[in-house]
């Protein structure tokens, strides 16, 4: 053997130890393309264990594992990192995705560079291939990547070194109108994102220095020729090892739209509040502390406003009854909102009148408020006083009209009646319930006692325990008393409207 032979044989065994315990991947091909020799990295980086598992040359090799860029293109056989260095390519910072064939499931990401090393006169002696396990990194920043597109907030990213934007989301492009290759590319003399800032010079600054930029309001150009009123912020990262800045955005129009809406839906309620005839008011809701009145409530009231407002409704103590008051205010604060409530209200003057009072919670300047609207039913139930007590003249003999009217009178006499009594028919013995029944039928005590096959003595005791158990002083009012709860309405008739 040659001492050439030797020394070659000696520098490639040197050449092996070295390399074998760097983290980096080594692989070395001999000058017809043979892989030669892998370290463990390298090895691990492919998922084997075995020279060998890489294939005996560049061209085993492209059979065994499915290279592709990171734009998901794959690469052509004749572009293998490998494959270039087995032609004796120098080449730097290759980054390509890595997947064995028989196991599809498994991919890394390398970054690959090459070196030929040459012998002492200069000739190629034998090929280098460098690669770097870079998949953590890639995966990190693909999470960035489809985080970044798909987050709604408008924003781009410019490369510090040349002010060129490198990223754009699909949020930007739609609030502006750019296509993606305008934007891509340009550099901020082009696209001025800080346009108008309010704050522009310490902005530019803040940008030259890749220091953070507070939010300001700032107008974009857009491609229309028109513009639009955003805020603008900056934040400074790290991307690919370069120096950036994130710059995100609010879109002014829409918040200025639901501003506008907002202004008029106020505007509208206060033109309500003020002309509306029917009393209102708005209190706080933790404290009652009266907010505001309308003219009307002050003219129900007969009183001036500053006695009104900034007091509570307790204070004012417009509703007659302390009690009535509590519980209005307990059922708002348990179910939002009550519903034509019948109170008595204290003028200041004029003495009580009778109203209704519906309320609701509402939000006013983000604190919670009862709105409360009175109405005045004085004269409406002065008119149902008057109906109810006609009605009771009328039924005070009730033999004289059809079950059917009586029905309807008692219908309408028990519109706004008293609570009826707690007694239950069911507290009646069965031969009360059977004289009540006869009565509903219109039959006089001796015809119950023949009915029932009575003496007429027992059938009058019945009758008056009937009406001390009813609290009824007449036949009318005992009749009235059942046809109020439904009871023998399948009867026959009282007698004479058969």
């Amino acid at each position: 053997m040659s001492q050439d032979v030797l020394t070659t044989e000696t520098n490639r065994r040197q050449l092996q130890q070295i390399i074998a315990g760097l983290s980096d991947g080594v692989i070395l091909l001999e000058l017809d393309q043979t892989i030669l020799w892998a370290n463990d990295a390298a090895l691990t980086m492919h998922g084997v264990s075995r020279i060998g598992e890489l294939g005996a040359n560049a061209k085993e090799y492209a059979k065994r594992f499915a290279l592709r860029y990171r734009n998901h293109h794959p690469v052509a056989p004749q572009n293998y990192p490998i494959s270039r260095v087995a032609r004796g390519e120098v080449f730097s910072e290759v980054l390509v995705e890595l997947t064995p064939v028989e196991n599809d499931e498994r991919t890394w990401v390398h970054s690959v560079r090459s070196m030929v090393l040459t012998d002492r006169v200069g000739e190629p002696e034998s090929l280098v291939l460098i690669m770097n396990d870079v998949t953590e990194w890639a995966s990190a920043e693909q999470r960035f990547e489809k985080t970044f597109n798909a987050n709604p907030a408008p924003a781009v990213i410019c490369r510090l070194s040349d002010l060129r934007y490198i990223k754009v989301n699909q949020g930007f492009l739609e609030m502006t109108g750019y296509a993606r290759e305008q934007v891509i590319g340009a550099s901020t003399y082009e696209l001025d994102v800080l346009e108008r800032a309010e704050n522009k010079e310490l902005a530019k600054q803040r940008l030259r220095e890749g220091a953070t930029i507070a939010q300001m309001q700032a107008e974009l150009q857009l491609p229309d020729g028109g513009s639009k009123q955003v805020i603008v912020a900056g934040q400074p990262l790290e991307l690919n090892d370069e120096a950036c800045m994130l710059f995100s955005f609010v879109d002014m129009e829409l918040r200025h739209k639901a501003e506008i809406a907002l202004r008029q839906s106020e505007e509208r309620f206060a033109k309500a509040f003020r002309l509306t005839p029917v009393p209102i008011l708005i209190c706080s809701a933790n404290d009652q502390v009266v907010m505001d009145v309308n003219e009307a409530f002050l003219d129900t009231l007969a009183c001036p406003s500053e006695e009104v407002l900034g007091k509570t409704v307790a204070q004012l103590g417009f509703i007659d009854d302390a009690g009535a008051r509590t519980q209005l205010f307990a059922a708002l604060q348990k179910n939002g909102s009550v519903d034509r409530v019948d109170v008595r209200v204290r003028r200041t003057e004029a003495g009580l009148i009778d109203c209704a009072i519906s309320a609701d919670t509402v939000k006013i300047q983000d604190s919670l408020c009862y709105l409360l609207v009175l109405m005045d039913i004085t004269e409406r139930k002065r008119t149902e006083l008057e109906l109810v007590s006609a009605i009771e003249e009328v039924m005070k003999d009730a033999s004289w009209f059809s079950r059917t009217l009586i029905e309807k009178l008692a219908n309408v006499k028990n519109v706004n009646s008293p609570q009826l009594p707690t007694v239950s028919f069911t507290q009646l013995t069965a031969r009360e319930r059977d004289v009540l029944g006869l009565i509903c039928e219109g039959l006089a005590d001796k015809e119950i006692a023949a009915r029932l096959k009575l003496a007429p003595n027992t059938v009058r005791n019945h009758v008056s325990t009937v009406y001390s158990k009813l609290d009824v002083h007449s036949r009318s009012e005992a009749i009235v008393w059942a046809r109020e709860r439904g009871l023998f309405s399948s009867e026959r008739q009282p007698k004479g409207q058969r």
